[in-house]
Formats: structure tokens, C-alpha cells, sequence
């Protein structure tokens, strides 16, 4: 077979290297005790040369660094070994440093940092810096002048055997800068391991406006780095430390900006941490007055107001939405939602957006929705927006048409103005968000059917105002904007479903509409599935696994072992294998879910087990531990709860092409069993999983039972995951895959 010609050049210029070397050689005697170091710098020459071979590089690149490890270094062997001037000592440690170079150059090439390119300059440089410790000059001017790469390994092989370089000292500090500036994340690492650098100060002063959050842990730690911020003069840092070394320092984090300007005190903060009402309600003040930052003419972005975000959503899930989702069953509405009681319009409205992933239907419908213009003055759409100057406008407009509400909402309000909040809701898309760029336009793609199911002349409305926008980018030649609107110019075209568009082929992913077999079973022919479940205090999680076991205990078809106490085993005995691995629900301090699931995917990655369908069954707050363990090889994934926008993308994020069955609601077993055993039965007779006709075959089912129908509507088909979809598509266009 005919070599390729990078292979061809390789071995020519190879073998005449070695005749290069051995005429050389001949030009020069090379004294015995040297002769080994020498060899060694050969077989080094050799491994890099190989190494080449097996790198994706054009040929004018490897030409030049084959040259440079070849013909250069061997005349710097030359070289040494022929200098009257230095002693026979001498010359074996510049040798041995040779050789270090080629095996530091060899260990590196095309990591991070040293790609192949630098062949070539990196022999020169060390020409150099040879050159110069033999004046017994400084080699720092010359790592100054390198990048960190070619410096690196410099610094490393000088330092070997030529520790004693007036330079070296102050090298080692200019590649500490270099490196920071290549890596800025990796600031605070690299001054934890060097505190006392002259530069550490304003380094940290510059980590302080970039990354608080990452100030705010080091601040705490008992080390040199710590001591450092601590004592830090610049007033921000000093904030940040201060508040890292109190007890209640996470409780200030979200006010850090109004700390720092003066507008709110350690002393107000302190008189509500220990309340949980008065402190959501002190954060929905800091929220508004941020927001109201963010517009022109001031567009200011406050200080960690993703910190304060955060912390917004945790109480307003913890305190409020899962105590009145857990009082479901009360008929007493009073009763019910008795922790709203006080809270204001706005205050009722942070409940709802930022607890989107936990709010039950009839949570929001028959509480917190109804509420906040019943405490309204003017109880009017328009008069809400305003008074949080837009703030998450897109999230409550998104959530009114997911629970039936837009209609209202839009009502209470001018048509005129209605008409004006719903473009809004549209254009301007191509902007990125800071922090989820994509997550307005999920937001935008999740709505459209909602909207269409109930309003066909708002939903022609919006599709006008998108057609007008992507035209408007293709204008401004706006990559991002014309990749966004013409995805959702092709998602809201086809929920006309007389127009029977083939989304897939559309938008050139992978099809929505059916999920392969052959795609989930593993070398072995088994489809693997794993199932997350949770113990909870309520039992509900206990609960949702007896009746999970229930589906499988008594049939013939399958076998259950339940000898070990962490998880069980379910495995087919008729048809195709099929085997699922549920880890028990346990209840205790120590976390034992978290503990059993670990165990439960050790033992999987033991023996080469690997999920491609994942359950999650519980409630929406263990939602994030779940996708924590996701296997990135589920090609199914069944969520029991919302399938909000940062859910979606986390498991786009590790499963690219997964199709995903997502709920506005904790998961339910009056809909979650018909759904799992409608897979399993494809599954075990080894047939694709037609999503339309599975999902006809499911509302069939549902048809006489409202209770149920009711709950199952609440259920998102892959085929109909519109947010999943465009996120899917957007990254495929954008070439982020």
C-alpha cells in the first residue's frame, strides 16, 4: 500500500537526519563520559519525531518543528560538545538540559498551552538561554519575551540543573502572570500557592469585580491567601471578607452592591435574616431597585445579583410554594394559602417566576395568580410590569399561557397595550442575557403553544412579530438573531399541524418524533434503565416507589431482585433484555439517597452497564441531584417534574441528543405508570418508540377520567418539547455541539 505523503516525508526527513547526525558526528569527537547524554537526546529527537506522526497537523507545521528537533538540535549538540570553553562538567549539564527540553516539549505538545507550532521558537529561545547562563546573564528578558509555553518548559529545565540563574526567581513570577492572564479563573489557585507576590493585591482587586462569588470562599480560608484578603486596603474586597467571615455572611451576600453604596446596612440585614417573610420581602425590595438599574439611561448591572436571584428562589420555594403545594389535598382555601397572606403584588409575582420548576397548577391558579391583582389598587397586567420594571417579564407571560392564565392577563389590560407587551415579548431576542443568554428565547419557544391551543389570532400575532424580527437581523446581518427567529419562525410554523412540517429534517437534528431501538440497547443487546428515587419526610418518595414496584411485582414477564438494601433489579424474562435499577428511597441525617445512588452507578460502571433511559421520580427540589448523576449516555429521559428552561438545557448540556418527557408538575402515578409501561412494552418487543402515536394511544386512555386527563396535560411529549427542541437546533446552528 502506498504510504501517506505526511508519513513519506516524515521517514525522509528522519533518516536524513540520522545520516545529518552521523556526518556531524564524524566532524567532531564526542568524549565517552558525554556519549550517553547524548544518545539520550537521540531517542528523545526520536519519541517527538513519532509524535508527530500521530498529530492532525498540516505539513508546513510539522515540517518546521521536525526541522527545529532534528537539524536545529543537533547542531546545539554540536555545539556544546565542541566548546573550548566550558569543562567537561559543564557540558553534561547543558546536555542533560537538552534532552529535558525535547522530553518537557514531548510530555506537553498539543496540551493546553504548548500546541505543536512552538517547535520552532522554543529551540531558539533555548539557544538563547544557553547562550546567556553561559555570560551568567539573567534568562528572565528572554521568558519575558516568550509566551507561557515556550517559558514554561524553559523555566523548568533551567531550574533542573541551573537553579542558580540570576533570573530564575523573577521568571518563575512572570510566568506566574502569564499563566493568570491566559487563565483568569484560575487566579485565586495560583495565589493560594504564591500569596506573596508583588502583584497579589491588585490581582485580587481585579478577582473581586470578576468573580466575588469565588472571592467570597477564598476570604474564609485560614491560609496566607486568606490573611491577605482579609487585611486587603481596597474597600470592595474588604466588604466581601467580612461578610465571608461571619456566620451569616451567605444571608448578606445578596445585598453586597447596596452594601457597598450605601444604601443598605449590615444592621437592617440583621434585623430580618432570622425571618424568613421580612427577608424575601427585603430582597424583592433589592430586586426592584436592581432591576430598575439595569434600563437606560443606566443601565447598571448590580453587583451579584445572581447571588441575591438565587437566594430569592430558595425562600420563596422553601417558605412558601412547597407549603402550599403540600396542603394540595385542602379543600379550605384559607387554610391552604395562608402563607400569602401579606405579601404584596410584587412579592406574590417573585413567588411565581422564580418558582417555576415547583409551582403546582392549581398553586398558582387558585393562589398565587388570583392574589396578586386582588391586592392590587389598579389591578391591571401593565401597572404590575411597570412597578418591577419588566423584570422577568418573559418567565410570567411564558408561565400565564402554560397555566391558561394569558388571556386573563392580557385582559386586564388595553388591547393596545396588550398588543405592546406581546411584541415586546418577541423582538429583541437576539440580545443575550446576561448569565443564560438562551433562556428568553426557551422561554418564547415553550409559550407558542399554549398560546395557539387557546388564542389563534394572538398566536398569528406573535408569529408576524417573529417573521418581522428574523427579517430585521437578516437586515443587520445579526448571526445570532437570524439563527434564533428562523428556528422559531420553523417551530411556530409547525404547530399548524395541517402544514405537517418535519421539524427534524427542518432544522437538521436527530428526529423528535421517534426514538430507535438499536439507539438504546448496548453492546450486549439490553437496554439499561435507571430510576432516581428520594425519601422524603411526607413519604411521598417511599410512596412513589411501592407503587413503582407495584408495576413489575406478579407479572410473569419480569424477574425482581431485591436481595441488596440500596437498590433493586428488574430484568425482562420475555422478549428483549431489559433491565432497570431503581435505588431504594431511604430516610436519615447522613443522606442515604445520595449515598445509595453512588453506589448504585459504581456498580454500573463496574460492569459496563450503561443507562440509556433515566427516570427521575420525586419531588422538583431533588430534581438537581438527579441531573448531577445523569448518565451522558440516556437517550430517554423521563422527568416527574417542570421542564423549565435550566433543567432542559443541563440535561441538553450532558445528553445532547436526549428526547425529553418533562411535566409542569411533580410527576404523578396516575400518569407516570401508563408512560413508563407504554416504553417498557416497546422496548421488551424491541420495537422503535413512535412518540405521536404512543402519546394518541395515552390521551385515549385519559379520555373518561378528567382528574387524570387533567394531570396529563400537564405532560410534554419530546415531539412537543419546544424549548428542548430549540435549544437543540440553536446549538446545532450555532456549531456549539
Amino acid at each position: 500500500m502506498k504510504p501517506s505523503i505526511p508519513i513519506v516525508i516524515l521517514l525522509i526527513l528522519f533518516c536524513g537526519d540520522l545520516l545529518g547526525q552521523g556526518q556531524e558526528a564524524a566532524s567532531y569527537q564526542i568524549a565517552r563520559e558525554r556519549s550517553l547524554w547524548h544518545d539520550n537526546i537521540d531517542k528523545a529527537q526520536l519519541k517527538l519525531q513519532l509524535e508527530f506522526d500521530r498529530l492532525r497537523i498540516d505539513t508546513s507545521t510539522k515540517l518546521q518543528a521536525l526541522d527545529a528537533i532534528t537539524r536545529q538540535v543537533n547542531e546545539i549538540q554540536m555545539g556544546i560538545e565542541t566548546d573550548s570553553t566550558l569543562n567537561s562538567n559543564d557540558k553534561g549539564r547543558y546536555l542533560r538540559t537538552l534532552e529535558y527540553m525535547l522530553r518537557g516539549y514531548g510530555d506537553k505538545v498539543n496540551k493546553r498551552d504548548f500546541g505543536p507550532t512552538m517547535g520552532p521558537a522554543l529551540v531558539k529561545a533555548f539557544e538563547k538561554g544557553i547562550d546567556l547562563n553561559r555570560k551568567k546573564e539573567s534568562i528572565k528578558p528572554l521568558v519575558d519575551e516568550v509566551d507561557y509555553g515556550i517559558g514554561k518548559i524553559l523555566v523548568d529545565c533551567f531550574e533542573f540543573y541551573f537553579a542558580d540563574n540570576p533570573g530564575m526567581a523573577g521568571s518563575k513570577v512572570t510566568l506566574l502572570r502569564k499563566y493568570i492572564n491566559l487563565h483568569p479563573d484560575q487566579a485565586l489557585p495560583v495565589l493560594r500557592d504564591n500569596p506573596n507576590v508583588y502583584f497579589a493585591d491588585s490581582l485580587i482587586s481585579v478577582v473581586a469585580q470578576r468573580d466575588t462569588r469565588r472571592l467570597y470562599d477564598y476570604a474564609a480560608a485560614r491560609n496566607k491567601l486568606g490573611d491577605r484578603i482579609r487585611n486587603h486596603p481596597d474597600t470592595f474586597v474588604n466588604m466581601v471578607a467580612r461578610m465571608a467571615n461571619s456566620k451569616s455572611g451567605q444571608l448578606y451576600f445578596p445585598f453586597l452592591d447596596n452594601l457597598l453604596k450605601g444604601r443598605i446596612t449590615l444592621a437592617e440585614i440583621d434585623s430580618v435574616k432570622e425571618d424568613d417573610f421580612k427577608y424575601f420581602r427585603l430582597m424583592v425590595k433589592t430586586r426592584i431597585d436592581y432591576a430598575a438599574r439595569l434600563l437606560p439611561p443606566l443601565r447598571d448591572t448590580a453587583h451579584e445579583m445572581k447571588a441575591l436571584t438565587a437566594m430569592m428562589a430558595s425562600k420563596a420555594k422553601q417558605y412558601f410554594v412547597r407549603e402550599i403545594n403540600a396542603l394540595h389535598d385542602v379543600s379550605d382555601s384559607r387554610v391552604r394559602f395562608k402563607r400569602l397572606e401579606g405579601l404584596t403584588p410584587q412579592e406574590l409575582y417573585y413567588i411565581s417566576v422564580l418558582s417555576e420548576d415547583e409551582l403546582y397548577t392549581s398553586s398558582y391558579v387558585s393562589g398565587v395568580y388570583p392574589r396578586i391583582f386582588e391586592r392590587m389598587a389598579n389591578p391591571r397586567g401593565d401597572s404590575l410590569l411597570m412597578s418591577v420594571h419588566g423584570d422577568f417579564f418573559r418567565k410570567f407571560i411564558k408561565m400565564a399561557a402554560g397555566y391558561n392564565t394569558l388571556n386573563n392577563f392580557l385582559g386586564t389590560m388595553g388591547k393596545e397595550n396588550a398588543a405592546t407587551l406581546m411584541q415586546s415579548f418577541v423582538i429583541g431576542l437576539e440580545k443575550p442575557k446576561p448569565g443564560d443568554e438562551l433562556e428568553d428565547a426557551v422561554d418564547v419557544a415553550d409559550s407558542y403553544s399554549s398560546i395557539m391551543d387557546k388564542d389563534k389570532e394572538m398566536a398569528g400575532f406573535v408569529l408576524n412579530q417573529v417573521r418581522w424580527s428574523y427579517e430585521k437581523n437578516v437586515r443587520e446581518n445579526n448571526k445570532r438573531g437570524i439563527v434564533i427567529y428562523n428556528l422559531l419562525k420553523i417551530l411556530f410554523q409547525s404547530a399548524d399541524t395541517t402544514t405537517k412540517t418535519d421539524l427534524s429534517a427542518q432544522l437538521g437534528i436527530p428526529s423528535i418524533y421517534d426514538q430507535d431501538y438499536k439507539g438504546l440497547v448496548d453492546d450486549s443487546g439490553r437496554v439499561v434503565q435507571q430510576v432516581f428515587f428520594y425519601g422524603d419526610e411526607d413519604k411521598d418518595g417511599q410512596l412513589s416507589f411501592i407503587n413503582f414496584m407495584n408495576m413489575f411485582r406478579g407479572r410473569a414477564e419480569w424477574r425482581i431482585n431485591e436481595k441488596n438494601p440500596e437498590w433493586v433489579t428488574i430484568t425482562s424474562t420475555k422478549g428483549k433484555p431489559v433491565w432497570i435499577f431503581a435505588n431504594r428511597p431511604l430516610l436519615g441525617d447522613d443522606d442515604p439517597d445520595d449515598k445509595a445512588q453512588n453506589k448504585l452507578i459504581a456498580y454500573l460502571e463496574e460492569r459496563n452497564l450503561k443507562p440509556s433511559v433515566v427516570i427521575h421520580r420525586g419531588h422538583s427540589y431533588h430534581l438537581a441531584s438527579t441531573l448531577k448523576k445523569l448518565a451522558p449516555t440516556a437517550k430517554i429521559v423521563v422527568l416527574g417534574s417542570c421542564g423549565g428552561y435550566n433543567n432542559l438545557n443541563e440535561v441538553l448540556t450532558i445528553c445532547k441528543d436526549a428526547h425529553i418527557i418533562s411535566s409542569k408538575q411533580v410527576g404523578t402515578k396516575v400518569v407516570n405508570e401508563p408512560i413508563l409501561q407504554a416504553i417498557n412494552n416497546n422496548l421488551v418487543a424491541g420495537r422503535n418508540i413512535d412518540w405521536i402515536s404512543m402519546w394518541r394511544d395515552l390521551t385515549g386512555k385519559f379520555r373518561n377520567d378528567a382528574a387524570a386527563k387533567e394531570k396529563f396535560d400537564d405532560y410534554i411529549p419530546p415531539y412537543k418539547n419546544l424549548g428542548a427542541i430549540f435549544i437543540k437546533a440553536y446549538r446545532k446552528a450555532m456549531g456549539e455541539e
